[in-house]
């Protein structure tokens, strides 16, 4: 929409923007397919790739046409939005082909088509951090790359206080008094370490998980990504991530979106 993420919510459902927040892991064995989601695969073999605290799964379906599915339970976020900023990506960006998106009655779907990739947080590029950040760093200097004009989404500060407030949450007030936009740029919104894909060689090949994208300042995704790292990976890679992106940290500006990130997110 060209409002805020706010906008997204539809029937009844959260707005796509939630389940960016919903920390995802590796899914408890025996996790059931929904039907919804073996309806898609046929004959085809599936595994289950993520659980997210809500339920939500990502399901890859194997074959001569490999698909993931993102399902979302009655209850859980709702997933146009995230279909909506994924079509328009990938006209622009390297990331997932959307082929459909559908409410369903166990939840929703957004079907993608596979990539030839790893996470930057999975097991392999886990074990190869260094390589797997200069990923990150290339795949957000790529999106911040894109011109602005014709982004219909807003990410900015403003935009965010506004939603998490109407979502009931407590955002201090001053957080309203933020930086001037250092450069506009079509920002993720969720630039943790996993939503970046890696090819085969250890190279950028994808942005995945859009359901937040939008205009920002592009500190509100290196603040987010440069605090994920040490999640991911443990310490000390912060001064290889500056580098590959190629800018020196903004300590003011790194302060106040991590902040925003806690507070609002």
């Amino acid at each position: 929409p060209a409002a805020s993420p706010a906008a997204d919510a539809h029937d009844g459902r959260h707005p796509a923007s939630v389940d960016a927040m919903v920390l995802a892991s590796a899914p408890p064995p025996g996790t059931p397919i929904p039907s919804s989601v073996r309806a898609v695969a046929g004959e085809r073999s599936t595994r289950v790739l993520w659980r997210n605290e809500l339920g939500g799964l990502a399901i890859a379906i194997d074959g001569d046409d490999p698909l993931v599915v993102k399902w979302s339970p009655p209850d859980g976020p709702a997933l146009a939005g995230e279909t909506e900023r994924m079509r328009w990506l990938a006209a622009r960006h390297p990331a997932p082909v959307v082929r459909d998106h559908r409410v369903v009655d166990d939840g929703e779907l957004l079907v993608t088509e596979a990539l030839p990739g790893e996470g930057a947080a999975s097991t392999r590029w886990l074990r190869a951090p260094e390589t797997a950040v200069r990923a990150i760093a290339e795949g957000l200097r790529r999106l911040h790359a894109l011109p602005v004009e014709g982004c219909p989404w807003s990410w900015l500060p403003a935009d965010r206080i506004r939603s998490a407030r109407a979502a009931g949450g407590a955002v201090p007030a001053e957080l309203e008094d933020a930086p001037s936009v250092d450069r506009l740029v079509v920002g993720h919104g969720d630039a943790c370490a996993p939503n970046t894909l890696l090819d085969e060689t250890g190279g950028f090949l994808a942005t995945v998980d859009v359901g937040r994208l939008g205009l920002a300042d592009r500190w509100s995704d290196l603040a987010v990504a440069s605090m994920s790292l040490e999640w991911n990976y443990g310490p000390g890679l912060e001064p290889r991530f500056w580098e590959a992106y190629g800018v020196a940290p903004d300590a003011e500006r790194v302060a106040y979106y991590r902040a925003l990130w806690d507070a609002a997110d």
